[in-house]
Order: structure tokens, then sequence, then C-alpha cells
């Protein structure tokens, strides 16, 4: 089994240490540049139609509103990755990776955007009546060209059917996290595993109207308690912030010295944790969010679009607090890789004592919830595309037993086998969505110069 997962890392580090350098890397930069910088520009603009309209119900056709839409993609964004995620790219790539997760949330904007204008462009209404898209949909039938169409729909169920597979590790990473902060509080790992299945199959048994329902409450909560948590921990290490800051840009470069339980680590591993680490967090790329935009009640594409944004925004904030908490308190140099995950909650004790390692569990409960939620949702229609809606529902049960998989499996198996399916997943989407972006740069014209779209608001104000 050690072979496999030597044999599964080193194929991942192929992908992550040089093809998504310049796939992720590159095509964010080619996405920001071909929409002129919208994410830039319009900033303000932005914030309003998505922070400023929370509690707006939309307008247009779809089957939840835009934020609730937002709300289960931020489910899924704003996981255990946020908390625990960071805390190992630091520990296996040094600090150096923290600058290469900014790398992805600088240009995933424009990523997430173009995908998830796509996602709504593209949409249908499925057998229940509701309205479903993503990548297998927008690859489908975007194209034209019988050759093209025929490649992209092969790519789409190729992807679709291996994306399947990556929600086993995903769930399995997500639980993991929780788990082990459990145990560092004195409970059994299968007892936190199994009630927090529980819980899962409780939501997700319910469909889309329940999911949408529970993150839109959970998500501003969770968000907002860790977020006053992190800002404490800093605060109290404040004297380490700028030294930790010149750290991160120079180990993003050069290799970090083994120190502490630190062991040390290339300008390769910090290139490949940060990159993959950041992408699974924020997911610009993935053709996940789009699932989760293309039930949203809109009336332009690009208006919902600006959710995917506004997503990027709020989770490189959350892991730059994480990322902070870690190095500002000096965890990472006293916590072996293996244990990563409970570097917050130490962080956490240091500063607030025992009842820091309890908000981070809470927070960490919360988040991974959430975000098996969205996962399992994702999943669903993920089978949904590939079969059909009656076999895509048997699917819920199934992946919400593999929440347990994070009591049996560690850290490092579960990561590499993670790296590789994203990987899998990521590039086809990338490259459709490159190909596609013309398109999304027409619609992007037309709303922001269409007298019935950003011209009608701004004479409002």
């Amino acid at each position: 089994m050690e072979s496999f997962f030597a044999v599964v890392g080193a194929i991942s580090g192929f992908f992550w240490n040089y093809l998504f350098l310049v796939v992720l890397v590159g095509g964010g930069i080619y996405l920001t540049v071909r929409l002129k910088f919208f994410q830039i520009r319009h900033l303000p603009y932005i914030i309003r139609q998505t922070f400023g309209k929370i509690l707006d119900k939309g307008k247009g056709e779809g089957t939840v509103s835009p934020f609730q839409a937002a709300a289960t993609a931020m489910a899924s964004t704003i996981g255990a990755s946020n908390i625990v995620g960071v805390p190992a790219a630091i520990a296996f790539g040094g600090p150096g990776a923290l600058f290469w997760m900014w790398v992805i949330f600088l240009v995933g904007g424009a990523t997430k955007f173009t995908e998830v204008v796509l996602g709504v462009h593209f949409r249908q209404k499925n057998a229940d009546g509701h309205y479903v898209g993503g990548p297998g949909y927008y690859m489908t039938k975007a194209f034209s060209h019988p050759v093209a169409r025929a490649v992209a729909g092969t790519a789409a169920r190729v992807s679709a059917l291996v994306a399947m597979v990556y929600y086993f590790p995903s769930i399995a990473t997500q639980s993991i996290s929780l788990i082990q902060n459990a145990e560092g509080l004195g409970i059994n790992k299968y007892a936190a595993g199994a009630v927090l299945m529980v819980l899962v199959g409780a939501v997700v048994l319910g469909g889309l109207i329940r999911v949408a329902k529970t993150a839109d409450k959970m998500v501003p909560v969770m968000c907002v308690i860790y977020f006053l948590g992190s800002l404490v921990v800093v605060f109290a290490n404040i004297g380490n912030l700028l030294p930790c800051l010149a750290l991160v840009f120079k180990a993003a470069f050069t290799s970090t010295a083994a120190t502490g339980g630190f062991i040390g680590a290339g300008m390769s591993m910090a290139i490949r944790m940060g990159l993959a680490r950041a992408t699974y967090s924020c997911e610009a790329g993935m053709g996940s969010a789009p699932i989760a935009h293309s039930s949203a009640i809109t009336d332009h594409p690009v208006r919902q679009g600006f959710w995917g944004v506004f997503e990027v925004l709020i989770d490189g904030s959350v892991c730059t607090l994480s990322g902070l908490v870690v190095l500002t308190s000096g965890v990472w140099k006293e916590v072996t890789p293996d244990a990563a995950f409970t570097m917050p909650s130490i962080a956490f004790q240091k500063v607030l004592g025992p009842i820091g390692g309890y908000i981070v569990t809470i927070s960490v409960f919360l988040f991974v919830l959430s975000s098996i939620i969205a996962v399992i949702w994702y999943g669903e229609k993920l089978v949904e595309f590939f079969f059909n809606t009656k076999i895509s529902k048997y699917t819920r049960v199934i992946y919400t037993l593999s929440v347990m998989l994070g009591a049996f499996f560690g850290l490092e198996a579960i990561l590499a086998v993670l790296d590789l399916t994203n990987a899998l997943i990521i590039l086809p989407n990338v490259v459709t969505i490159l190909i596609l972006s013309p398109l999304v740069a027409k619609l992007t014209r037309e709303y922001f110069t269409g007298e019935q779209y950003y011209l009608k608001d701004t004479k409002k104000r």
C-alpha cells in the first residue's frame, strides 16, 4: 500500500510542481487580462452586488436565491482546508507555501468568475424541475463543430467519472481534520466520525433545498467565529508578524531549513503544496462552484459570476489568517507534519488557554459539516449528469458513509490521492474555460454596457 501511495504522490508531484504552475497561474493571468482586470476595476460594485445583497431573493429564473447558491458553493470552498489545510501546506512546503497560495487567490477570482458565468449560461432544468449546470453541461453544449463536440463530450464524461472518485478522499480529508482535533480533546475518533456522519446524512438526504437553507445560515456564523478568534491570536503575536511575512516571501523562492518539528522543504515543495492547497481551498478552476451557482435565481450569468469573485476574496482572507496564526505563534516549528491538523488548536490554546482548543474544534466542526454537505451534493449532481436523476439520489447515502474514511486513513496518503484526482479534474475544465473565454468576455461587456444591468444599477445611486 505504501508503494502505491508513493507512485500516486510522484505523479501528483509532476502535475503540481510543473504543469499546473502554467495551467493555473498562467490561465488565471490570461483570464484576468482577457476580462480587462474587471475584478479589480469593478471591485466596489462587485461587493455591493454580493455582500450588499445577501438577503436579496434575486430576479429572473432559478431554483434558490443568489446567496443560497453562493453559500452552498462557499460551504465547500470554506471548509476544513481553510483551518487545517493551510497548516498542512506550511508543514510540508514551508512558509513559502503561503505565498503560492496568495498567487492562486490573486488570479483565481477571474478563473472562478469565468466558470460560474459559463455554468449559468449553459444550465438547464432536470427531471425534478430544478436548474442544473456545471462543466459537464458547458463542455457538451458550447461547441458546434462535430469533432470538438465529441472530444469535449468525452472529456466531460471522463472528468465527471474522476470527480465522483475524487469526492471520496475529499470527504475523508474534511472528516480527518475534525477527528484529529476531537482526539486532541480526548474524544474517540470513531465516535466523532459517527456523529459527523449522522449529522451530514440528516441534511443531504433532504436534497438541494435543505442543503441551500442549511448553508446560508451556517456559513456566515462559522466564518465570524473563526475570523474573530484568529485575529485575537495574530494580534497577541503581533511582534512576530513582519518577520513572518518576510519569511513567507523569502521561503517562496528558496529552500527552508529544518527546525524543531519542521523537517525542511525545497522551493518545489513550497510551490506544489501552495498551489494544491489553495486550489483545493478556493476551488478556482475545479468546476465545482458552477454546479452550485447554476441553481441560482438570476437575470444574467455575469451577476451570479460576481459571487465567484466574492468567494475567492473570503476564502483567501480566512486562509491568510490561518497561515498567520500558525506562523506568528511558532507552532509550525514545533509540530511534526503528520500532526499538522493540530497546529491551529495549539496556537489558539497558547493565547486563549483551553477555550482556544474548543473554538478551533467548533470552527472545524462547522467548516467540515458544511463542506461535506456541499461536496456530497456536488457528487450527486455529477452522477446525475453521468447517469440520471433517479440513480444520483442513491449516492447521497454512499458519500455520507465515506465520512468514516477519515477515521481509518492517514493524512499524507489521503492528500496524495486527493491531489492526483484533483489534477485530472482541473486540467480539462481549465482548458475548456480558456477556449470559451471569448464568450465570457462578450457576456461581461454586455453586462457592463447594458442599460438594463450595470448602467441601471449605477444610475440609481
